[in-house]
């Protein structure tokens, strides 16, 4: 009997098993879900990226108050604040301050939220950027601390807790959407920086 017949076929079948083994193989490891690149793969929900320092509120009886402090995004992509949520308040909004025609500083609802570019960290502080609350529920006391949720473009959040401090400034006007008049809002001043409570 001779054997070298069955020793080719085996050998033969050997070899096509493992090319298509190795072409399995390879075909798994370059699968994808259709449109991801490695960009997806590497974007993390905006919350994960965020955190938020020296955060203090300002103290006030009844009204209008505000948050400020720095918001940092660690992350690798610009991220959009889009709102804010806090029980100390039932109407918040992410303000600007920018100077009108007379040079007057006055407050308004920033349009698309703050952007925080990746890497970076955006200050929101008196006479300038900040989360404005504007119905408050109970008088803010110095000492107390307040907790407020971020939600970004992404839907993601980020919650935060900031002390309660007194703080007073400058006059400054908000103007709404459709606020004929403004409103005052003692939020702003050269010679403090409102850290101090």
């Amino acid at each position: 009997m001779n054997n070298r017949p069955t020793n080719r076929r085996t050998t033969t079948t050997t070899a096509r098993l493992g090319v298509v083994l190795a072409a399995a193989a390879l075909a798994l490891t370059g699968c994808a879900p259709a449109g991801a690149s490695d960009d997806d793969a590497a974007a993390a929900p905006a919350g994960e990226g965020m955190s938020l320092s020296d955060g203090w509120v300002k103290a006030a009886d009844s009204g209008m108050s505000a948050a400020f402090g720095g918001l940092t995004n660690s992350g690798a992509q610009d991220v959009t604040v889009v709102s804010a949520t806090t029980e100390a308040s039932s109407m918040l909004e992410l303000h600007e301050t920018v100077e009108n025609e007379t040079g007057e500083l006055i407050m308004r609802e920033i349009d698309g939220g703050f952007v925080v570019p990746a890497g970076d960290t955006l200050t929101l502080e008196p006479g300038g950027s900040h989360i404005m609350l504007m119905d408050l529920a109970d008088p803010l006391e110095a000492g107390e601390e307040v907790t407020f949720t971020l939600t970004f473009s992404d839907d993601s959040t980020y919650e935060f807790t900031a002390p309660v401090k007194d703080y007073s400034g400058a006059n400054e006007n908000y103007v709404g959407g459709d606020d004929e008049g403004g409103m005052d809002m003692d939020m702003g001043s050269d010679d403090a920086t409102g850290t101090d409570g």
